[in-house]
């Protein structure tokens, strides 16, 4: 009743189900509202409808006390699959068989991520009429359950496919509600809000068909403002829509019945509820008979189960229940679970709800289910270690038990994105351990490592360094196998706060003491450290020798000792990504990968799949990379670092640069939230996230902003705080952008300094950035051989490495010159050559920017994700002799764009007041806190401006501000 408009809506999607065209429709519906608004009836009446067309529908519900047992929804539905069924949908046998119920999520080795994209990819293969999945009260989703709506949600699946979900949006977990408001923003979710029912809706059509006069109809509404399941409790002739008063009428056994079904939720069978109660058959059955009738009680679709009317009544039972009486029919439930040989997780879950006292059995069970759902559900692991830690003895015999329960949950909540907590309780850890014995306290040493690790994430490092050294300090010390681990931390912290070369000397010790041992793994840890280190520092030589040395060891290592060692892979693969070793990287990269999916390691994860990105993109393979780059920033997201998050954002940004046509506003808007992600944090990750927004405002056509980034991000005009090993390519963007502006004579510098310090490097990737560095400069100059020779060395370099996508480059940039010197065919294969890459690997910025003859208008410096930028080069004559000075040629970037008469009439009030405060110099993220609206939000309103008004930058849209309105205030009101 009232609800048409919305049953509208969701009918409409069944018309484009599996659409992938411009018409394509929502691949999810989320419907939300209050309890007892509608939402599952609206549902249960689309499901009709949806069968009437011949597609088949399945349903599954969430439960608060289903949390603990992951993909819960989605199995309760793909229960549903009846054998017809399977053989119209062959393709849903390859659904996991954690998700359709017949097996744990263990059974898929804890790997979340793969069985997300593996349940995508077996729901991309339905045909025919199609196929609707409709899940409720997803408010009480459990953790995995929404990792894998948030990868259909990001990955919307392109058949006959939808998905249906109801749930109270203020109950909802906020990783839930934040995975479907960014589908909003996609276009992948349709969400459907559902509000009180209009008075004469409910009034008119209840008092016809109840025979309710008119102002008793009216006076209910009222009551239930507008609340359906309220309104109908009214009408039934409650005294009150809450079940209070309709419990008082119960007797003893009757309540004790419906306390203990409360409590006992989807293990409510007549033979438990007797168990729990202790009461005699005969009257049990009486009491639920009673009970069924009142309506308290239905029958559950099974027919072997009772249940309440609707969950939210049997939650408010649940609380209603004495304390002291709901432990002790959690404690009877437990005892008897366990007598029938139940799921664990069903066991922990009524021993969490009874545990008031110290149980050594009841905590084992509650240890042993908090071990099982560690690397899947690290939240629900750290609840309940949490109950055993709060009724654990506090004095001697128990204090290993302690510390090491407390280890365990620390580290959980550090998974969980709880980052300072977790600090907090590593840090009382700490305190917890007293003097060392002789033989050294491993978990003393743990926790150290643990929350100095914290510390780094948090972008600490000087904390971090403190702890570490002060450990390293105590005497007696910890033994050498503990001190490597502590020494190896010091040196990631270290190498975060650029700080590398203060923890040499101490790291080469360990490095010997390791080799003395015969300790492969700490050796092997100790040379990751060291290679990216001296990587990081420009010592070529040296960093190679201890990378060689390093893949030497883990390539024999098993994936089993490597999983509690896997940010030695992070180290290992971003030393040899600044090596220029690119083939290594990516191995090292893609098994790492496996084995942080399979552990449940999303740190590490994170940074693997960054690595990954930058190494596809570097390789040509910018679809992939871009792919990549999105799992990366999304596995951050859920960890709670600024610093990795914003570097994340930041690569990501420069990938998503290369997968756009020239002039799409998106991966500057990425890059800016990249570069307020990081906020002031002075570690090397966030200079290089503030650094990289420069290559995203050069493709915006900004080239002074280019300068001006550059320059404070990287600590002044030789670029002391940048990176030794990647600055020649940071150089190259600063002579593309003084070429922009016309300063030759800086240019002329910065692309002479660049040679010293590629020559200094000995890398070819960097070589390369430095060679079209001066390919630039001598086009600029009119030495057109000099340009070409220098172009063509440069995608000599580039080819050497690896570096597809620098290379097509310094083709497309040479083959003009190349053709001028007479040499025609020569420069046809190089423009093929560079044109081929781009479009087998999905760079669109450099196809847009490639003519015919391959002159591009993009180039990008090597070293950092690949980047295009907006670049005046040179154009080389059309005749084989070149002129003495060739023309500069705008690029499309910087060229001016037709801007319409009324450029504004276009513009929505929203979109005319986000210009006006763009126009001010206020970044995405000021204006989002100024109009009270998501980051996200104003991105996609200043695209939708760019593209109407004409322009490519905010610089030129702050210019059309000013000459077409006068002033803010004016253009507001226009």
């Amino acid at each position: 009743m009232g609800r048409a408009p919305d049953l509208g809506r969701l009918e409409a999607l069944l018309e484009s189900m599996g659409s992938t065209g411009p018409g394509a429709g929502a691949a999810v519906v989320d419907v939300v509202g209050e309890p007892g608004i509608g939402k599952s009836r609206l549902l249960t009446e689309f499901a009709a409808r949806a069968r009437t067309r011949g597609v088949t529908v399945l349903r599954g519900r969430a439960s608060e006390r289903a949390r603990t047992r992951p993909l819960r929804p989605f199995t309760d539905a793909f229960a549903e699959l009846d054998p017809r069924a399977r053989q119209a949908f062959p393709s849903l046998a390859g659904l996991p068989a954690a998700v359709r119920g017949d097996g744990p999520l263990d059974a898929a080795g804890g790997d979340l991520f793969g069985l997300c994209r593996a349940t995508a990819e077996a729901l991309g293969g339905l045909t025919g009429p199609g196929l609707v999945v409709v899940l409720d009260e997803m408010h009480w989703a459990d953790e995995a359950s929404v990792e894998l709506l948030d990868h259909l949600v990001r990955h919307p699946v392109r058949a006959p496919f939808l998905l249906a979900l109801a749930r109270r949006e203020r109950q909802s977990p906020a990783a839930l509600g934040a995975a479907l408001t960014r589908g909003l923003d996609t276009g992948a979710v349709l969400r459907t809000a559902l509000g009180p029912l209009g008075s004469e809706e409910l009034t008119e059509g209840l008092t016809a068909a109840a025979g309710l006069p008119r102002e008793r109809a009216q006076e209910l509404y009222a009551a239930s403002e507008g609340n359906p399941l309220y309104f109908l409790a009214l009408l039934r002739g409650r005294p009150a829509p809450l079940p209070l008063d309709e419990l008082a009428a119960l007797t003893p056994l009757e309540r004790a019945a419906a306390d203990a079904v409360a409590v006992l939720g989807d293990h409510a069978t007549t033979d438990l509820i007797g168990a729990v109660t202790g009461a005699a058959r005969p009257e049990l059955v009486a009491a639920l008979s009673t009970l069924l009738r009142r309506d308290l009680l239905r029958p559950h679709p099974d027919g072997c189960r009772l249940m309440f009317r609707h969950p939210l009544l049997r939650a408010r039972m649940h609380e209603a229940v004495d304390p002291w009486r709901r432990h002790e029919l959690h404690r009877a439930a437990a005892a008897e679970l366990t007598r029938s040989c139940a799921p664990l997780a069903d066991r922990a879950h009524h021993i969490e709800q009874s545990l008031t006292g110290w149980d050594p059995r009841a905590a084992a069970v509650l240890t042993e289910a908090a071990g099982k759902v560690a690397a899947t559900a690290p939240a629900v692991c750290a609840r309940l270690l949490g109950a055993v830690l709060r009724v654990l003895p506090d004095d001697a015999e128990h204090l290993d038990a302690r510390r090491e329960l407390t280890l365990r949950r620390a580290t959980a909540l550090g998974m969980t994105g709880a980052v300072r907590e977790s600090r907090d309780l590593l840090h009382r850890l700490v305190g917890m351990c007293g003097p060392e014995p002789s033989g050294g306290d491993p978990l003393r040493t743990a926790a150290v490592v643990q929350c100095a690790f914290m510390e780094r994430h948090l972008g600490r490092y000087a904390a971090a360094g403190a702890l570490l050294r002060r450990e390293l300090d105590r005497r007696p010390g910890p033994p050498p196998a503990q001190r490597t681990g502590l020494v190896v931390e010091w040196g990631n912290s270290a190498l975060f706060a650029a700080r590398y070369p203060e923890v040499r000397d101490e790291l080469t010790r360990t490095l010997a003491d390791a080799r003395s041992r015969g300790d492969e793994l700490a050796t092997a840890e100790a040379l990751t450290v060291a290679a990216l280190g001296e990587a990081y520092e420009g010592n070529t030589p040296t960093a190679r020798r201890h990378a060689t040395e390093a893949a030497a060891l883990t390539d024999v290592t098993t994936d089993a000792d490597l999983a509690g060692r896997c940010e030695s892979l992070v180290r290992l693969a971003w030393s040899e990504v600044f090596l220029d070793d690119c083939a290594a990287a990516l191995r090292h990269a893609e098994r790492g990968v496996d084995i942080a999916r399979r552990t449940g390691l999303p740190f590490a994860l994170s940074q693997l799949l960054l690595c990954g990105a930058y190494v596809r993109c570097t390789a040509g393979r910018v679809t992939e990379a871009l792919a990549w780059a999105d799992e990366s920033v999304a596995v951050a997201r859920t960890l709670g670092g600024a610093e990795l998050l914003g570097f994340g954002r930041a690569l990501r940004a420069m990938i998503l640069l290369q997968t756009r046509p020239a002039g799409d506003p998106e991966a500057l808007a990425a890059a800016e939230e990249a570069a307020a992600t990081v906020g002031t944090v002075d570690g090397w990750p966030a200079t290089l996230s503030r650094c990289l927004l420069a290559y995203a405002a050069l493709g915006a056509g900004d080239p002074y902003r280019v300068r001006d980034v550059l320059l404070d991000a990287g600590g002044g005009r030789d670029l002391p705080r940048v990176q030794p090993s990647i600055r020649p390519a940071f150089l190259e963007l600063l002579v593309t952008s003084a070429l922009d502006t016309g300063d030759v004579t800086d240019a002329e510098r910065w692309a002479e300094r660049a040679l010293q310090e590629a020559d200094r490097l000995g890398l070819p990737v960097q070589r390369g950035a430095a060679l079209r560095s001066a390919g630039l400069v001598a086009a600029r100059r009119g030495e057109q051989a000099a340009a070409a020779r220098a172009f063509t060395e440069a995608a000599r370099e580039s080819a050497r490495a690896g570096a597809a996508l620098a290379e097509a480059r310094s083709l497309l940039l040479g083959a003009p010159f190349v053709a001028a010197a007479g040499e025609g065919a020569r420069a046809a294969a190089m423009a093929r050559r560079g044109r081929r890459v781009a479009e087998e690997g999905g760079a669109l910025l450099l196809l847009d920017g490639a003519g015919p003859t391959g002159r591009p208008v993009c180039v990008r410096p090597s070293g950092v994700p690949d980047a295009p930028r907006s670049l005046k080069t040179a154009q080389a004559p059309k005749t084989p002799r070149p002129p003495a000075a060739p023309a500069p040629h705008p690029a499309p970037h910087s060229a001016p764009h037709p801007v319409p008469s009324e450029p504004f009439a276009a513009l929505t009030p929203r979109e005319r007041e986000i210009s006006a405060l763009v126009a001010e110099g206020l970044t995405n993220q000021a204006v989002a806190a100024r109009l009270c609206l998501s980051t996200r939000t104003v991105e996609s309103h200043v695209g939708r401006i760019y593209r109407k008004t004409g322009v490519a930058s905010r610089a030129a849209l702050a210019s059309l501000v000013a000459r077409g309105s006068g002033g803010r205030a004016q253009f507001s009101r226009g």
